[in-house]
């Protein structure tokens, strides 16, 4: 299975990444604020749900990339690389996206559970994600690259969760005033960016001596 060097690293870097508010953090924090926490809660296990999906795609669609070709996987691995630094390019030039402009937000918690799935299983975004990002600590030689895919895909939707979850909790009284500071968006940016390039860069340069 997975090398505990590799899990060790994967769960640093997906922290970093989750700990960084996003499109589906904004949308949690909106509606914690908003509606509330039970609102933020039901939201956040809607779009976990939506991603435990993508994770279980990309573990049987990788794997099928890897039965056909070790060389198209390796396409596929150095290709999720760029897309990584690709999006820390575009988090560096971009603007923060205004998750909260939603007029008619959902009211019940079932709405709201729903909203939040759909939200995360048709974002295209979401799934190029998965597809870039977890190839970059599989090893085909330690087992089941299915297995592995979705293993990695478990613990990083487990800590989606604690830490979607504690956006949630927080948001109702401190995540509006938070996000309106001025320095919020560009601080948020660059960390972003950072990680986003640094992951991909490493996957880059190291992908060989995972072989």
């Amino acid at each position: 299975m997975i090398a505990a060097s590799s899990l060790v690293v994967f769960a640093l870097a997906a922290l970093g990444l989750l700990l960084l508010p996003g499109p589906a953090v904004l949308y949690i924090v909106t509606r914690s604020v908003a509606q509330g926490r039970r609102a933020g809660i039901a939201s956040v296990l809607g779009i976990e749900l939506g991603g435990l999906c993508h994770a279980v795609a990309a573990a049987f669609g990788l794997s099928a990339i890897l039965v056909a070709s070790s060389l198209a996987f390796s396409v596929v691995k150095y290709a999720g690389a760029a897309y990584l630094v690709y999006l820390g390019i575009r988090a560096l030039l971009g603007r923060a996206e205004d998750a909260g402009a939603e007029p008619n937000a959902p009211r019940s918690h079932a709405e709201l559970f729903r909203k939040g799935f759909l939200v995360a299983v048709l974002n295209p975004k979401t799934a190029l994600f998965f597809y870039a990002f977890l190839p970059q600590f599989v090893d085909p030689s330690r087992g089941s690259p299915v297995l592995q895919i979705l293993a990695l895909g478990g613990i990083f939707v487990l800590m989606a969760t604690c830490t979607d979850s504690l956006y949630a909790l927080l948001a109702s009284g401190v995540g509006r005033w938070v996000t309106a500071r001025p320095g919020f968006p560009r601080v948020q940016r660059y960390v972003s960016a950072g990680i986003y390039m640094a992951l991909g860069a490493a996957a880059a340069f190291t992908g060989e001596s995972r072989k």
